[in-house]
């Protein structure tokens, strides 16, 4: 088996976090600036047996596309070409920024460490692959 990498993809800083080679767990990877997410996606699939993507599929409350949207299509649609034996899934990703602070909080992480938006962005993608593995059985 290969390894799940889940991507949040936000307008300045992708979160990434990746499953164990028999994905069972999610873990944080990385943060990344958007100008320099394809060489690093490029790097990690070349370099680690990648056998899915999931990125996130922003809604608002109302389900409705997100103000995000357009930036994440253009993403996924990049990665198609670029890995076009590479499935792709999206999953909602409603709520995991809230989530991941909430994480943070509960965890006893210090203030200082919380103002930490990498932090954030590596936590909820972890959320989001975490919750991709609870309910998707390949």
């Amino acid at each position: 088996m290969g390894r799940i990498l889940a991507v949040d993809y936000g307008q300045k800083r992708i979160g990434l976090a990746v499953t164990d080679e028999l994905q069972i767990v999610a873990n944080a990877l990385d943060t990344i600036h958007v100008k320099d997410i394809h060489d690093y996606i490029r790097n990690y699939v070349k370099e680690n047996n990648v056998e899915r993507f999931v990125v996130g599929l922003p809604k608002t409350l109302q389900n409705q596309a997100s103000e995000s949207t357009p930036f994440i299509e253009n993403f996924v649609n990049w990665l198609k070409r670029a890995f076009p034996d590479i499935p792709i899934d999206r999953e909602d990703e409603r709520f995991t920024s809230k989530m991941a602070f909430q994480t943070m909080l509960d965890s006893g992480i210090s203030k200082k460490a919380r103002k930490d938006k990498g932090l954030v962005d590596r936590i909820s993608a972890t959320i989001l692959l975490q919750s991709y593995l609870s309910h998707f059985k390949h």
